[in-house]
């Protein structure tokens, strides 16, 4: 089962090439595109101001972060944690831009961009021209919002898993009653990701065989109608 991992975070501001920073990560692994409960979840003193802009979005004041460790602290940890597989995020282009900037203060190489998977990019392709931020999606999904009254990065990794599930059909795909349907029935592939595993569900003799009798007590069924009118 292939490991990824859905990760966002929260900055100083909107330009890393301007010298704004990472003051929040958090990410989460997924196994099979599934949450596992595994998570790295850290605040990070960005050794400069927050922008009051930024401030009204995520609600993060430096003297909050004033006990924060600084990046290079926790970067050996993250990098690990991330691992070599997938990485998700919600415009993956903004987050991976702001941790290659860290990695490159601290002589650190770049996370590999084939690596990246934007679930906002999967919506568009799926709802194009519709809104697709994260709380329009989760909206669209039926998805709680309620704790969501700014932007904090590991309740949004949180909703994001599952949006993510529901993009990529996670909740049906794989349930397959047949081994002849299983041909016929495609696997979409999105991004990076690649396409799930199918599950072939195949019946045992007994339920085989309840399930006829429960059918044959059910009168003028479609099910039935060979029988009658043999």
């Amino acid at each position: 089962m292939s490991r990824s991992i859905l990760f966002d975070t929260e900055t100083t501001g909107l330009d890393p090439m301007a010298g704004d920073r990472v003051i929040e990560i958090a990410a989460l692994e997924l196994m099979g595109d599934l949450p596992t409960g595994r998570r790295f979840h850290k605040f990070i003193h960005p050794a400069r101001d927050i922008a009051e802009d930024a401030i009204r979005v995520h609600g993060i004041t430096l003297d909050q972060l004033k006990d924060a460790p600084l990046f290079d602290e926790v970067a050996a940890e993250l990098l690990e944690f991330l691992g070599d597989g997938p990485l998700i995020a919600h415009n993956a282009a903004f987050d991976f831009s702001f941790l290659n900037a860290e990695f490159s203060r601290l002589g650190r190489p770049a996370l590999d961009a084939a690596r990246m998977v934007c679930t906002l990019e999967l919506a568009r392709q799926r709802f194009p021209g519709m809104p697709n931020s994260l709380d329009a999606l989760c909206r669209r999904f039926g998805i709680d919002l309620s704790e969501r009254t700014t932007h904090n990065a590991l309740l949004d990794c949180r909703l994001l898993a599952e949006v993510y599930v529901e993009l990529t059909g996670g909740r049906q795909r794989g349930l397959l009653l047949d081994a002849e349907g299983q041909a016929e029935i495609p696997v979409v592939a999105y991004a990076a990701v690649g396409p799930r595993e199918p599950r072939l569900i195949v019946p045992s003799a007994a339920e085989i065989a309840a399930h006829a009798a429960f059918v044959a007590r059910i009168k003028g069924t479609l099910w039935n109608v060979d029988d009658a009118a043999g």
